[in-house]
């Protein structure tokens, strides 16, 4: 390889990059170009990892590239091709207020958003197991590229002006990028024309437009069904499973050899293939990645945004009822039939009824799917309709009494009851006069708000409520319904202040130092954040939370219970005794106990999903570790690895300032037997060395 490793690799390619800001950042002048961009590389790993824990560490994240690679302003060259085309449409000669400018770039912002954050998404997700330095690459050559010139077969270059959205992220093209730079040139059966880009340069804009269009375009058949499932065992040859990918252009990074390789280190896969043109059982259609041998990690198909064929719905609902965990996918399942049936009615010219609106509005609840982003079909079939007499049935309102904007509800206060889009009064200072809708179909950012007094919330917020200067909850009559998250961080006392039942969202109370008073939702269906809280004296949480439980300031676990199952991340990384804590048996996610120096008292659940960090215990005396650990398990103070016995079901990697000898082992069931019957049997049969 023409590279020592990935950091030598962005030295070379960009040379001016060991003197930029964000690498200078942290950096010692004295270091090499290559030790500044390693430890650049380290940070990023680092926010990668906290942003994939933390919803607000990824919020503050995405809020930093935003504002980064946004566009800022509108080039009057966009302004004047829009007034053509308005003028052309026979609108006249029109004139283009500042408001409507203002309006015009929030559409382009908010059009770049959603792709940019595709990207951020994916390369923070687990899914995406490439290392960072590759990261690092890919998002530097996306960033330049813009619109993809189909006759020239080339992407245009972007610029702060360009108004276009981001490039389309095609995990397949962009797993063979990875793969050609990972391996050695002459080594992997290279072709003659990925040779030539390479002795030009590791441009990612030459490597990912030759791979996005060489992707076989061979037919499938789309109407076949009939077809086999084949399992791929966690540990076996990754190569049978990528080479049935090759040509097949399903889109799906396993088509990659390093990430069909990390993906069965890290579970079971398995694959359902319909017949080719040759009559075998070789077109994949639909993929379930494993995370271990019993909890799904995802489900992938090969329609767009790797969604689902509506024809494998069956198929794979069939094949759910063999995983433990397959109820979370039944609602998928599910949405995705319905979706398919009001597709079909509305192909077909037949009326839609109030339930089938009310699925596809997503009045009750969010409708699912099996792909990285929304089901396309969704804002496809309501484009078709018109969507202020859909809302009007829906909600059993007035066509007149619906806004399909800000601009519009802002124009009809005191008509309006209903607001599809969000409402953004950051400025408000007061809210004294303000008449809000009843039904807001988006967010609602009072952000600057510091007294209730006066403030009317709509009975139903579909978003986001931001009251993040609030101190105090007095007079604060909440929605009955928030499906986003509640943002309260600066609240002092939540006294007499009453939670919706159910919160589908994050709820932010980083603030409070108390529990008293506190009366929390039944049902959280997101991040729960009490960071605030020193003690846990008062505290009932909700009987089941869905997502992170931020609990990082309490240093001590009296009176603290703790819901039966943690389906996220517990973070209790200020607790420095284990006393009174009870854990649960099982935490589908990261558990945070880095500050506890001692496991006396200590025990851990025996399943834990995620990560395990105990970065300050000292020493494994009374350490008794789960007996599956999914994740990394971080022992990063251990002076000594005395005592300390990993499991046999340990996936992730140990992260340790000393070293992991040879000498420690990682017994299996016979091998706990033989230390607790026989002291002194030196028989070392059944024992795996790390």
């Amino acid at each position: 390889m023409k590279y020592n490793n990935g950091e030598d690799f962005l030295n070379k390619l960009y040379r001016e990059m060991h003197m930029s800001n964000e690498v200078m950042h942290k950096a010692d002048p004295s270091d090499t170009p290559e030790e500044k961009i390693r430890k650049y590389i380290s940070r990023l790993g680092h926010a990668h990892e906290l942003s994939r824990k933390s919803e607000h560490s990824l919020e503050l994240l995405k809020k930093f590239y935003y504002d980064k690679y946004l566009i800022k302003e509108l080039p009057e060259s966009y302004i004047n091709l829009q007034k053509e085309i308005a003028r052309k449409e026979g609108y006249g000669n029109v004139y283009v207020s500042d408001e409507m400018k203002q309006e015009m770039l929030d559409q382009v912002r908010k059009n770049q958003k959603s792709t940019l954050d595709l990207w951020i998404d994916y390369f923070i997700s687990e899914d995406s197991m490439y290392p960072t330095w590759f990261k690092v690459y890919a998002f530097k050559g996306m960033l330049g590229l813009s619109a993809f010139n189909k006759e020239k077969q080339e992407f245009t270059k972007r610029t702060n002006k360009t108004t276009t959205p981001f490039i389309d992220l095609n995990m397949e093209a962009l797993s063979k990028v990875y793969d050609i730079l990972k391996s050695e040139v002459g080594e992997n059966n290279l072709t003659d024309e990925e040779i030539e880009i390479l002795s030009k340069g590791e441009s990612f804009k030459k490597l990912y437009t030759y791979y996005l269009t060489n992707q076989d375009s061979k037919t499938i058949n789309n109407d076949e069904t009939e077809g086999i499932w084949i399992k791929y065992d966690m540990g076996s040859d990754y190569i049978p499973l990528w080479e049935s990918l090759q040509g097949k252009n399903t889109g799906w990074c396993t088509a990659g050899k390093e990430i069909a390789k990390a993906q069965l280190n890290g579970g079971d896969f398995y694959v359902y293939y319909t017949k080719d043109e040759n009559n075998e059982y070789k077109n994949p259609r639909i993929a379930i990645r494993m995370n271990g041998k019993n909890e799904i990690g995802e489900v992938r198909g090969t329609s767009k945004n790797q969604n689902l064929e509506s024809n494998m719905e069956p198929i794979l609902d069939k094949k759910l009822e063999e995983f433990p965990d397959k109820d979370k996918y039944k609602k998928k399942v599910h949405d995705m039939k319905l979706l398919t049936l009001i597709e079909e009615k509305q192909k077909n010219n037949q009326e839609l009824s109030l339930d089938d609106l009310k699925f596809l509005y997503e009045v009750d609840s969010e409708i699912k799917g099996f792909g990285y982003e929304k089901d396309s079909r969704i804002e496809e079939i309501i484009s078709k309709r018109d969507k202020r007499k859909d809302i009007a049935r829906v909600y059993s309102v007035k066509e007149d009494e619906v806004a399909l904007s800000h601009k519009e509800w802002k124009e009809n206060k005191e008509k309006i009851k209903i607001c599809c889009g969000n409402l953004y009064l950051i400025d408000l200072k007061s809210a004294k006069g303000l008449k809000l809708p009843n039904i807001v179909i988006g967010g609602v950012s009072l952000d600057n708000l510091t007294s209730s007094e006066g403030l009317v919330l709509p009975d139903i917020i579909k978003g986001n409520l931001y009251l993040e200067n609030l101190t105090s909850a007095k007079g604060l009559k909440l929605p009955s319904t928030i499906i986003g998250y509640l943002n309260l961080e600066k609240l002092i006392s939540a006294e007499g202040l009453k939670f919706p039942n159910i919160i589908n969202g994050r709820l932010y109370l980083d603030s409070l130092t108390s529990a008293e008073g506190l009366i929390l939702p039944d049902t959280m269906n997101g991040y729960l954040c009490l960071k605030g809280l020193t003690s846990a004296k008062g505290l009932k949480l909700p009987k089941t939370i869905t997502g992170h439980l931020n609990l990082s300031g309490l240093k001590n676990a009296k009176g603290l219970k703790l819901p039966d199952t943690i389906n996220v991340d517990l973070n209790l990384s200020g607790l420095i005794s284990a006393k009174d804590l009870k854990l649960p048996n099982v935490i589908n996610g990261d558990l945070y106990l880095d500050s506890l120096t001692s496991a006396e008292g200590l025990k851990l659940p025996k399943t834990i999903t995620g990560h395990l960090n105990l970065s300050g215990l000292k020493n494994a005396k009374d350490l008794k570790l789960p007996d599956t650990i999914t994740g990394d398990l971080y022992l990063k103070g251990l002076t000594s690895i005395e005592g300390l016995v990993l499991p046999i079901s340990l996936f992730g990697r140990v992260y340790s300032k000393i070293d992991i000898p040879e000498t420690c082992f990682i017994p299996d069931e016979e091998y706990y037997k033989y230390i607790n019957e026989d002291k002194n049997n030196e028989n070392d049969e059944g024992i795996r060395k790390i």
